[in-house]
This record gives structure tokens, sequence and C-alpha cells, in this order.
């Protein structure tokens, strides 16, 4: 039996396939099997996966589109690893994965645990700035997986790992996307087992590939901000509502400078410089750093918007969650009468 078990949910996108297993291939370590999820694609990936047969330990299953979190969910019943790893299909694993793991597992055993995302030097120059957004501490508390952070470090599944005993406890992935992440996350916590970060087993991450989808995911992560609150109120931070006191301020500041002077916004200037500095520390790269702001801005404002307006429908007024953002939940059975 393989120690590890790679499960990977996938929907049209077998590019992303080919880069995907190319990099598993090339692993140093090799106690592992994958499996792939095709969750009802119309551009399938199966002849991908048929020409690494003879490279990697893998096996294929086409199923109903259901959304990621379940597609997750049947690779998990068809695994046996004694460790079960989550990637996305978008992400590239650098060969000294699976060894780092490893490394960390001997010397501090966890019972789930994720690694960070970085930006692969392929990448374009958008996927770097989103990159840049997503991970810096600046923009999101640091919760993705560094050590300085303001949150508790809550494994993503795009890079991700259980124990199969966390697996028979817990169970799998709810019927939710965007959140299903941090509500498996909440609940291997609230089980008392052992979460950490493998800073060293990290994966590159492409994202999204431009500002108007990466748009409309940041709004979506800040929409279930305000269900995970109510599913899980203990886990509630402060620092989830800076997006949205920052757009309220930016709003603030915008008025002032239409009706009084240009010379109030000076604090989104003074904002935007910070985050040119640190950006171009990091990516040394003039372009990269200017999109940089762009991609910060963007992730701030619209996770902020998404958070306001959600928290006002669902923790003010009260409303059905799986009624008011419906889209957000594959499993229509569940879906509450109005």
């Amino acid at each position: 039996m393989p120690k590890y078990s790679v499960i990977i949910p996938i929907y049209n996108r077998p590019n992303e396939a080919e880069e995907l297993l190319a990099s598993l291939a090339r692993q140093t370590y090799k106690n592992f099997d994958i499996l792939m999820i095709e969750d009802g694609s119309t551009n399938d990936c199966s002849a991908i996966v048929k020409s690494y047969a003879n490279d990697l330990d893998i096996k294929y299953h086409f199923k109903p589109n259901s959304g990621p979190g379940d597609s997750r969910n049947v690779g998990m019943s068809m695994a046996t690893g004694d460790y079960l790893i989550f990637f996305d299909s978008d992400c590239i694993i650098p060969p000294q994965y699976f060894e780092e793991v490893e490394k960390h597992l001997a010397k501090t055993p966890l019972d789930a645990f994720g690694g960070p995302d970085s930006a692969h030097e392929s990448f374009s120059k958008v996927q770097k700035a989103i990159n840049y957004a997503m991970t810096s501490i600046i923009t999101t508390g640091g919760i993705r997986g560094k050590k300085n952070k303001l949150d508790q470090y809550q494994p993503r599944s795009f890079n991700m790992g259980i124990s199969r005993e966390v697996y028979k406890k817990v169970g799998g992935y709810t019927d939710v996307t965007p959140g299903e992440d941090p509500d498996l996350s909440y609940r291997i916590m609230n089980a008392g087992f052992r979460v950490g970060l493998i800073e060293k087993a990290y994966v590159y991450h492409k994202r999204r590939i431009d500002f108007s989808k990466f748009i409309k995911q940041v709004y979506k992560f800040g929409v279930m901000r305000p269900v995970l609150v109510k599913w899980y109120p203990d886990k509630f931070k402060l620092t989830y509502t800076f997006p949205s006191l920052f757009l309220l301020f930016s709003l603030f500041l915008l008025g002032l400078a239409v009706l009084i002077n240009p010379l109030f916004l000076m604090p989104l200037a003074f904002i935007a410089g910070i985050l040119f500095i640190e950006s171009l520390i990091k990516t040394k790269s003039l372009s990269i750093s200017l999109l940089a702001i762009l991609a910060s801005f963007i992730q701030l404002y619209a996770y902020g918007y998404g958070f306001l307006k959600s928290a006002i429908l669902i923790l003010i007024l009260k409303k059905e969650e799986r009624i008011v953002f419906d889209s957000f939940f594959f499993d229509k059975s569940k879906r509450p009468k109005k």
C-alpha cells in the first residue's frame, strides 16, 4: 500500500493535468499513488493520464459534475494511502515535495497539514502579481502559509494532507464551494487533531489567469466568510472584517476627495506605496510590482464587498445561505423552502 494517496479533482483542464502529472513524475520520493477525479468535464484529461501510466501509479475516475469537494470525497473513498494529499489541478509540485513532508512528519507528527504556495518562474506577470496579493501578510494576514500570520493556520486543499484517521472521524468535504476548505479545517481542529504548516512543502499555484476571474474568485471568498462565521462562531476573527472596513474607508476618502480636496486620497497612495515596495523586494520586478498594487486592491475591495454583502444578509438579516447564495451549493436537495 502507498503511504500517500494524491487526490486531484479536475474540470476541463487537460493542459493543467499534463503539467501537474509531469511534476509528480519527477518526485524524489516515490511511495505515493494518484487518483485523478474528472468532475464531469467535456474536455477531459483521460488521454493525458494514460500517457503517464508507465511513470506513475495513477487511477482515473470520471463522474458527473458535482463540484471539487464532492470529487475529493470520491477520491478519498477510493484511496488506500495512510495519508490523503490534495492538490488543485492548477498546481505544479516541486521535486522535493514528498521528501520534505516525510522529514517534517518524522520530527513533528501531524494529523493534518498544508504548505504554502508560490509563483513558478514560468507564470505570467499577472499570475505572479495575483500570487503576491494572495500570500502577502498585508492583504491576507498570512493565513495561507507563512510564519508571520494574524490567524491560526488553516490548510487549504490546493496543498493539503490528512491522515486516514482524520478522514474516518471527520469525514470529507461539504457541498459548498468555495468555502469547503476552511469548513473541513475547522471540523478537523474542533475534533482535536494536530494541524500544522510544513513550510518547505510548497507548491507552485497558478490561480486565476486574469483579473476578471480573480475578482469573481475573491468576491466568493468574501461571501463565504460570514457563512462560516455563522457555522463556526468561535472561529470569528476581527481581521476578517478588515477588507470591508478598508472598502468603506476608501469610499469615504473618495467622497472627501471629490467634495473637498484630492489630497484626501493620500492615505490610499501611501498604502499603494507600501504594497509596491514589499512586492518589489519579493519579486524584484518593476512591472510585476505595479500589477501587484492592482491585484491587492482588487482582492481587498472584491473580498470586502462580498463579506459586507454576506454579513448583512446572513448575520444581520438572518437569511438562509442556501437560498440567497444558492449557486455556492451543489446539493440542491438540502435547499430549504422559502
